[in-house]
């Protein structure tokens, strides 16, 4: 399987602090980049566990004793680990998003640039795809997604043009997604929109805001105290959960203080926020909206 390069290796690595005997998971195996990065680094008795729920990820599977790949959602990230006879680790890496093998696999239908049909699944296994979204979702249901994950203003009119569409005939395709979509598609951010309005179908197809919350929970877990969690995100939705959790260990809202108004927090920032240099997004596109953040629980 063709991977691309992994964004912001050397800087997400470093920022795991490997020690050479350590405990490490790769929560988004993909092509392997960022693990064989890992293990590269680890002596012979360090261990490094790689998930990835998509199938097409287990043909990039490394030939090394100290590496297992666990095939399923990084959600499950404690209970396989516990499966596994681990109950702490020294360092998580994730690595959010879409890999760009999906992107550039066309029947995935993860990408603005193929028409393929309405899928989006990260892992085959799943019911839910982007034709049920599409089709069957009510209004009220597509309205929600395209404002929360999408960030679109116009989510109520984007909901009614489809649902209307489809009372015609059922939306098969992503060509046909676009005709529907036309009048909202100005040449000049036709890209741009397309790309806010698949994300908030992959992300609903996907459970992505719930995945990464319970990743992190987990995460908080599973950490060693003195244990670092390195993530990339790319759009902002993920980053601020990202932000927020490691600044204060909620996804919202404020922790309770003391009469002194002191409360605990669970991780210190390793790093302020990392974003790729202009050589790195010159070389890797999809680098281009990367955000690294770094922290060590307490």
């Amino acid at each position: 399987m063709e991977y691309h390069n992994p964004v912001l290796l050397k800087e997400t690595v470093d920022g795991l602090n490997i020690k050479p005997g350590g405990v490490y998971v790769d929560v988004t195996f993909g092509g392997g980049g960022h693990s064989r990065e890992i293990i590269s680094r680890l002596g012979p008795g360090g261990r490094l566990f790689g998930f990835d729920q998509d199938e097409d990820a287990q043909a990039n599977v490394i030939d090394d004793e100290r590496f297992v790949l666990i095939p399923e959602n990084f959600r499950f990230i404690k209970r396989f680990l516990r499966f596994h006879g681990v109950r702490e680790v020294d360092g998580i890496l994730a690595d959010l998003g879409v890999s760009s093998h999906q992107f550039d696999v066309a029947e995935r239908g993860f990408s603005t640039r193929f028409d393929a049909g309405l899928d989006m699944r990260m892992s085959r296994k799943n019911e839910l795809n982007a034709y049920v979204v599409v089709n069957e979702y009510e209004e009220q249901q597509l309205k929600k997604m395209f404002f929360e994950y999408g960030e679109l203003k116009n989510a109520g009119a984007l909901a009614n043009t489809i649902v209307n569409a489809r009372k015609e005939k059922p939306i098969k395709n992503t060509e046909q997604l676009k005709q529907v979509l036309a009048k909202f598609l100005p040449a000049h951010k036709s890209n741009k929109i397309l790309a806010q309005i698949y994300q908030a179908i992959r992300i609903e197809v996907n459970e992505e805001i719930d995945v990464l919350k319970e990743f992190l929970q987990q995460s908080l877990e599973v950490l060693k105290p003195g244990g670092r969690l390195s993530v990339i995100s790319y759009h902002s939705l993920e980053d601020r959960l990202v932000k927020r959790f490691m600044r204060n260990g909620m996804f919202e809202g404020e922790p309770d203080r003391d009469v002194y108004g002191r409360f605990e927090v669970p991780f210190r920032s390793i790093e302020k926020l990392i974003v790729p240099t202009e050589e790195e997004i010159a070389v890797n596109n999809r680098a281009r909206s990367a955000k690294l953040r770094v922290a060590e629980k307490i």
